[in-house]
């Protein structure tokens, strides 16, 4: 099962789940019903993205610099400075 196939079939789910909910084909009660299940999907967008704010906050303050990948990066410009040059094109 490819990723587009298993998001797709999560997503069904979840929505034949909530359709369920809303059609009163699960008895839930007075309350539950008329008060929670018609926010329920945008209770789960606003906690979907509250936690993608904090997945990329969390990443930002946990990321490490690698001073190794800079200092091959800078000798693959040189390289590539050197090889311009060769042929002629005036780089800087």
């Amino acid at each position: 099962m490819t990723r587009a196939q298993q998001t797709i079939s999560i997503a069904l789910l979840a929505s034949s789940f909530y359709l369920a909910l809303y059609l009163q084909l699960v008895p839930l009660p007075e309350l539950i019903q008329t008060e929670i299940v018609p926010v329920l999907p945008f209770w789960a967008l606003v906690s979907f993205g509250a936690f993608l704010l904090f997945r990329l906050g969390f990443n930002v303050m946990t990321f490490n610099d690698v001073p190794e990948a800079h200092k091959e990066l800078m000798a693959e410009i040189e390289l590539a400075k050197n090889d311009l040059r060769g042929l002629g094109v005036e780089v800087d």
